[in-house]
């Protein structure tokens, strides 16, 4: 009786583990050893490319700074509304 109590209260403490920790998590844009580029032009879209690797036609590295990290992350959603242009400048959509 005694055990099947210890087994029972470990489930217990292990489902509220389980629930509190998951709250922190935030999804990553790209998996580790990538990074996130932007698409050129108003069209908007992202990919994500090898570190060492430089992006191609028709992507380009984020501004230094402005690099989302994590899903709705403060760039993530700034770039939702605004894209790159073939000057690199910061454009509106």
């Amino acid at each position: 009786m005694r055990t099947r109590i210890m087994i029972v209260l470990a489930g217990v403490g292990l489902g509220g583990l389980l629930l509190t920790s998951g709250c922190g998590y935030r999804e990553s844009i790209c998996s580790d050893g990538e990074y996130p580029a932007i698409a050129v032009g108003g069209q908007g879209g992202s990919a994500c490319f090898p570190d060492g690797q430089e992006p191609t036609a028709p992507y380009v590295r984020y501004p230094q700074g402005k690099v989302p990290q994590h899903v709705d992350d403060e760039w993530d959603v700034y770039w939702r509304d605004h894209g790159i242009d073939a000057n690199g400048a910061i454009i509106e959509r």
